[in-house]
C-alpha cells in the first residue's frame, strides 16, 4: 500500500512540474518534456511519449495562461 501511495504522490508532483515556468516556448517545452519523461519513468510508461505529452501540455498551458507561468 505504501508503494502505491508513493507512486501516486510522485505522479502528482510531476504533473505539477508540467506547469513549470519558462520565458520562451522552447524553455517551456524542455521543462514540460523533462517532467513528462520523469513521470513516465516513475509510472513505468513510455519515456518518449511522456516527454512529448509533457512538452505539449506545458507549452499549451503557458501559452493560454501566461500570467500563471
Amino acid at each position: 500500500m505504501q508503494i502505491k501511495l508513493t507512486v501516486r504522490a510522485l505522479a502528482l508532483l510531476s504533473l505539477g512540474l508540467v506547469a513549470a515556468c519558462g520565458d520562451t516556448a522552447v524553455e517551456q517545452a524542455l521543462m514540460g518534456g523533462g517532467a513528462g519523461a520523469a513521470t513516465a519513468v516513475v509510472l513505468n510508461g513510455s519515456v518518449g511519449t511522456g516527454a512529448v505529452v509533457g512538452a505539449a501540455a506545458n507549452v499549451a498551458y503557458c501559452q493560454k495562461y501566461p500570467s500563471r507561468c
